[in-house]
């Protein structure tokens, strides 16, 4: 199984685990709320997880123009 973290909005892979088992509390999903865990992980029918998380570029970019928060996605 393999755990993929992608970046939601410029859709870079930042990293990627290969697990036979998850330890959930390990990765931090159990500090995660309901709502959260289904806007961030997603599992594939081929047994890879997904997550959408937020790359370093573009994280300086939010915090250089905060109105990008209004976006959906702001990289073109």
């Amino acid at each position: 199984m393999s755990i993929i973290y992608k970046c939601r909005h410029c859709g870079h892979i930042i990293g990627e685990l290969k697990q036979q088992e998850v330890d959930v509390s390990a990765l931090g999903w159990d500090r995660l709320t309901p709502e959260d865990k289904q806007e961030m992980i997603q599992y594939q029918e081929n047994g890879e997880i997904h997550l959408q998380v937020i790359c370093e570029n573009c994280q300086e970019s939010l915090g250089a123009y905060p109105q990008y928060h209004e976006l959906d996605f702001f990289i073109q």
